[in-house]
């Protein structure tokens, strides 16, 4: 929020650093805000929802999902990111150590009949860099197929595709699916957050057994679904506030 928010003659990396540093936090960060400090009079950033890219013990993967609203010359602006926050173990807290701000790539002038679909689905909520990620021509077309097929009895809020996410398995020499398009991560289904202790576990599990049937190999969530065996679900810290669905191709 220090970051992607100021006020009219608050502008600019120097006051950033000073917001920073107020909180206690690396100024140096800074420079690696990307398009969170973009060039305007004035900013508003607003926190869409944050889960983990990977926790081990000493160190964390968090990524913000970010909309932001910049005005310049009396010209307001919608856009927004997702950054790869990393952190490790100190005391008394966790402390940010690096930025990594998803860079989606640009769109392409043509995009394929499932990609024009996924952009126009009501049904699948798409925050800025996800949304970028299927204008830039790089999602799998099995990826936005099966995001059709589900949205035909969910309505989904994703948070990641491809872009804002570790590059590997966090904490591994894994390549992970995402930066290939080969996955996406859903936050909220129908309305429900998946951390909501609230959300009813059936609904959660009813997403992942389609999200398998649908065609995804490597469905992760808070849990397994009752009776799943090894094979296709996995379950484990990190994906207690979302649901991975992964494809091979």
């Amino acid at each position: 929020m220090a970051l992607g928010s100021w006020r009219t003659g608050e502008q600019g990396a120097a006051a950033a650093r000073r917001r920073v540093s107020a909180l206690g936090l690396d100024p140096g960060l800074v420079g690696q805000a990307g398009p969170l400090l973009a060039s305007a009079d004035e900013a508003v950033l607003r926190v869409v929802d944050a889960q983990y890219g990977g926790i081990l013990a000493d160190a964390a993967s968090v990524l913000v999902v970010c909309r932001q609203w910049t005005r310049r010359a009396g010209a307001v602006t919608a856009g927004g990111t997702t950054v790869d926050v990393r952190l490790s173990r100190a005391i008394p807290r966790w402390a940010v150590t690096a930025l990594h701000p998803a860079r989606p790539g640009p769109a392409v002038s043509s995009l394929p009949p499932a990609a024009r679909k996924v952009l126009d689905d009501s049904r699948i909520g798409l925050p800025p860099a996800a949304r970028a990620d299927v204008r830039s021509g790089h999602i799998h077309t099995s990826v936005l197929e099966a995001m059709l097929r589900l949205a035909d009895t969910y309505r989904m809020n994703l948070s990641v595709i491809r872009s804002g996410h570790p590059l590997d398995v966090f904490g591994t020499s894994r390549p992970s699916d995402h930066p290939r398009g080969l996955a996406f991560d859903v936050w909220q289904i129908n309305g429900r957050s998946v951390v909501d202790s609230a959300t009813p576990r059936r609904l959660i599990e009813s997403f992942m057994r389609d999200a398998a049937a649908v065609g995804s190999y490597n469905v992760g969530g808070p849990e397994l679904p009752s009776g799943a065996g090894a094979g296709q679900f996995f379950s484990d810290p990190t994906h207690h506030d979302h649901v991975h669905v992964g494809f091979r191709s």
